[in-house]
C-alpha cells in the first residue's frame, strides 16, 4: 500500500498528489471500505461509488472552511477517511463507536449533520445566505444523490436559491437508483440529461474538425457558439433545461470517475457568480463486485463475507417479512387493497406484493408526503391503501395525517416499520416518536404486535375495521421467546396475574417484561404481566386492575408515549403507576441490548426501577 489512510495528511495529498497517484489512492480507500464495512456493516455501496468525488471536492476545496454538506449521511465514509477517521472504522456504528452519519461532534469537516434525505440544499442555502450577510467568503457546497433529488424539499430550496441567485453549489450525484430503483418523472428527465453526453462528445468533435479549417474554422466556430443552446436541446429534449429555467447554471454530466474533470468543472463553479448544479455521474457499488452486481443488497448491510459477498448470520423470519407475505395474501382476496411505499418497498417486504399485484404497488421515490395524501385520496375513492413507511421517516408527514387523513375519518393502514430502537443506525433513525404522534390524533387507532403471528393477525384485523390505523414493529426478527398469544382479535392479552405489580408491555417489549417478571417473583414480588397490543385507544377496564402498582413499558418515548396516556386516563385509579420509556435525549446508535440496557428498559433496568419504588 502506498499510503496510510490513519496516519498520512490525506487532505494535503489530495490537493497536491499528481492525478495518476489520486488513482491508485481512491483503488486503496475501496478496499479498506470493503475490509472495514465487511467486519461491521453499514453502507457500503453508496460510498464505493463516490471515492473519486470525495478525493476531488478535496483538492478543489478548503475544508472546513468551505462547507460541504453529504444529504442523508450514507455516502460520508470516504469523507471521514479523507479528514482524519480512518482510525474509527474497527468501531464504525458500534456502541459508542463512530456514527455512520455526518456529527459535528466528530469533527469540524462535518458541515451540517444528516440523516434523512432531502435537506441538504435547504441547509446549504441557509448557510451560504448566513455567509453573505456577514460578508465572510467561503464555499458551501451540497453533495445530493438523484434518489434524494426526488423530495420536493429540494426544488423549494433550488426555487429560492434560483430565485436570490445565492451562490451555492449543488453536486447531483446520480447513480440511477437511491436504496430501491428510482420511480417517477424527475428519474425519466435526469435519463434524458444523460443522454447529453452525445451532445458533448458531438461539440468536441465538431470543434476540433473545425480548427483544422483555414481561415473559416474560427469564424465557423465562434457562430457555432452562439447557437449552442439552440444545438442542445435539439439533441437532449426541452427536458434538459429544468435547472437553467430555474436560474440555476447547470454543468454536466460529469464523469464521475475522472478526477481532473471534476476537479476543473468545481474549480469553475467555484468561481461562477451564481448557484450552480453540477450533475455527476457514478455507479452504485463501485470497485466491488459484488456491491456493482447487487446495488440494493449493500447499500446497508451487516457483516458479510468478502469473497463470495455473503451476510454473516440469519437473524432468522423478520417482521418486514411477515408483513409482506401477509399483505400479498390478503391482496389476493380483496380487490381493493393497494400497497404504498416511499423508495423502500425492499426494505419495508414489499416485493412479493409487487410480484403479485404489480397493478397494485407504488413506489412513490422519498416523498413520505405525497404518499400520505396519495393514500387519502385512494380511500376517499373507495380503495384500501396500506402505506409502509420507517417510523422515522413518516415522522415528515404528521400534518399530513392530522389533516388529510385523520379529519376525514380514512380508512388507511400505516406499517410503520422499524419502530422502536433501530440500533447502528442510529439518533436519526430510531423510531421512538410514533406511539407520541399517533396517540395525540383523534380517531387513530394505534397496534403493536409483540411477534409475527400477531403482526399477521392485527393486518388482517385491521383492514376490516374503519377509519385510520397505525400498526408499528421493530426491525429484525419477529420470533419470540414468550409462548404463542392467543388470536388477534382487537383487545390485550393477560400474560399473568400480579397482586403486587402488573406490568402492561406494550408490543415487542413483551419478553423483557415477562423476564422482569420472573426476576421480581424471585424476589418475592408477585408480577404479573399483560400484553398491550392496542395502545389506542386505551383499554376502559384497565381502571379496574386489583393490583398494587401498574409500570408501563415502551420503546417510545415518555413524553406522549402509552404511559403518560394510560397515568391521564386512570389517574384516579387505586393503584400507583410507573411510566418505563425512551428518555427525554436522543439515543445514539448501537446493538439494541446495549441501548435499552442505557435506556433502562431491559429486563433487568425494569426489575430494578420497581423493587427501588416499591419500597
Amino acid at each position: 500500500m502506498k499510503y496510510d489512510l490513519i496516519n498520512d495528511d490525506l487532505i494535503n495529498i489530495c490537493k497536491t498528489a499528481p492525478i495518476s497517484d489520486l488513482d491508485e489512492l481512491c483503488e486503496e480507500i475501496r478496499v479498506f471500505l470493503v475490509e472495514k464495512v465487511s467486519k461491521t456493516g453499514g453502507h457500503l455501496a453508496s460510498n464505493l461509488g463516490i471515492v473519486e468525488l470525495s478525493v476531488a471536492l478535496m483538492r478543489v476545496f478548503d475544508s472546513p472552511r468551505d462547507r460541504i454538506i453529504y444529504d442523508v449521511g450514507h455516502q460520508s465514509y470516504v469523507h471521514k477517511i479523507l479528514t482524519g477517521r480512518a482510525a474509527g472504522f474497527d468501531t464504525l456504528r458500534q456502541y459508542k463507536g463512530m456514527s455512520g452519519f455526518p456529527k459535528g461532534r466528530e469533527s469540524i469537516h462535518d458541515a451540517y449533520d444528516t440523516g434523512h434525505s432531502s435537506t441538504s440544499v435547504s441547509a446549504a442555502y441557509g448557510m451560504a445566505v448566513a455567509r453573505d450577510i456577514s460578508g465572510d467568503d467561503y464555499n458551501v457546497i451540497a453533495v445530493i444523490g438523484d434518489g434524494s433529488f426526488t423530495n420536493g424539499t429540494v426544488f423549494e430550496a433550488l426555487n429560492n436559491i434560483g430565485d436570490n441567485q445565492t451562490n451555492v453549489i449543488t453536486i447531483l450525484n446520480d447513480n440511477g437508483m437511491s436504496i430501491s430503483r428510482n420511480v417517477g418523472a424527475l428519474s425519466k428527465y435526469l435519463n434524458v440529461v444523460r443522454s447529453s453526453q452525445k451532445y458533448d462528445q458531438a461539440k468536441v468533435s465538431v470543434k476540433s474538425a473545425l480548427g483544422n479549417v483555414p481561415l473559416l474554422g474560427g469564424p465557423l466556430s465562434r457562430g457555432l457558439r452562439s447557437s449552442k443552446q439552440k444545438i442542445k436541446y435539439s439533441v437532449i429534449g426541452e427536458e434538459g433545461h429544468l435547472i437553467e429555467d430555474l436560474g440555476i447554471k447547470y454543468f454536466g454530466p460529469v464523469d464521475g470517475y475522472d478526477i481532473k474533470q471534476m476537479s476543473e468543472i468545481f474549480k469553475a463553479a467555484s468561481e461562477y457568480n451564481g448557484p450552480t448544479l453540477i450533475h455527476v455521474l457514478t455507479t452504485k457499488g463501485k470497485g466491488y463486485e459484488w456491491s456493482e452486481k447487487y446495488p440494493r443488497k449493500f447499500h446497508g448491510i451487516g457483516p458479510f463475507d468478502t469473497q463470495t459477498g455473503q451476510a454473516s448470520g440469519n437473524g432468522g423470519l423478520s417482521y418486514s417479512h411477515v408483513f409482506g407475505e401477509t399483505l400479498t395474501t390478503l391482496a389476493a382476496k380483496d380487490k381493493k387493497i393497494i400497497a404504498i411505499a416511499a423508495a423502500m418497498g425492499t426494505a419495508t417486504g414489499l416485493i412479493p406484493f409487487y410480484e403479485a399485484h404489480t397493478d397494485r404497488y407504488f413506489d412513490v421515490g422519498i416523498a413520505e408526503e405525497h404518499a400520505v395524501v396519495f393514500a387519502a385520496g385512494l380511500a376517499k375513492s373507495g380503495y384500501k391503501p396500506v402505506v409502509a413507511i420507517y417510523s422515522t421517516f413518516l415522522q415528515r408527514s404528521i400534518d399530513y395525517l392530522i389533516e388529510d387523513i385523520a379529519l376525514q375519518g380514512l380508512h388507511v393502514v400505516f406499517a410503520v416499520d422499524r419502530a422502536g430502537l433501530v440500533g447502528a443506525d442510529g439518533e436519526t433513525h430510531h423510531g421512538v416518536f410514533d406511539l407520541s404522534y399517533f396517540s395525540m390524533i383523534p380517531g387513530m387507532t394505534v397496534l403493536a404486535p409483540a411477534d409475527g403471528n400477531q403482526l399477521a393477525e392485527m393486518l388482517e384485523f385491521a383492514m376490516g375495521m374503519d377509519g385510520p390505523v397505525a400498526i408499528r414493529y421493530p426491525r429484525g426478527s419477529c420470533a419470540a421467546k414468550h409462548l404463542r398469544l392467543k388470536r388477534f382479535r382487537g383487545s390485550n392479552s393477560v400474560i399473568s396475574e400480579g397482586k403486587d405489580v402488573t406490568i402492561l408491555a406494550v408490543g415487542a417489549m413483551l419478553d423483557e417484561c415477562i423476564a422482569a417478571a420472573e426476576k421480581l417473583r424471585a424476589n418475592g414480588i408477585d408480577a404479573g404481566v399483560t400484553n398491550v397490543a392496542v395502545v389506542k385507544p386505551i383499554d376502559s377496564t384497565w381502571s379496574e386492575l386489583d393490583t398494587r402498582l401498574v409500570v408501563t413499558v415502551e420503546d417510545n418515548v415518555l413524553r406522549g408515549g402509552f404511559g403518560e396516556g394510560f397515568a391521564a386516563e386512570n389517574v384516579n385509579a387505586s393503584y400507583k403507576i410507573l411510566n418505563i420509556g425512551i428518555p427525554d435525549r436522543f439515543i445514539e446508535h448501537g446493538d439494541i441490548a446495549s441501548l435499552r440496557k442505557e435506556c433502562g428498559i431491559d429486563a433487568d433496568s425494569i426489575c430494578t426501577r420497581v423493587m427501588a419504588f416499591l419500597k
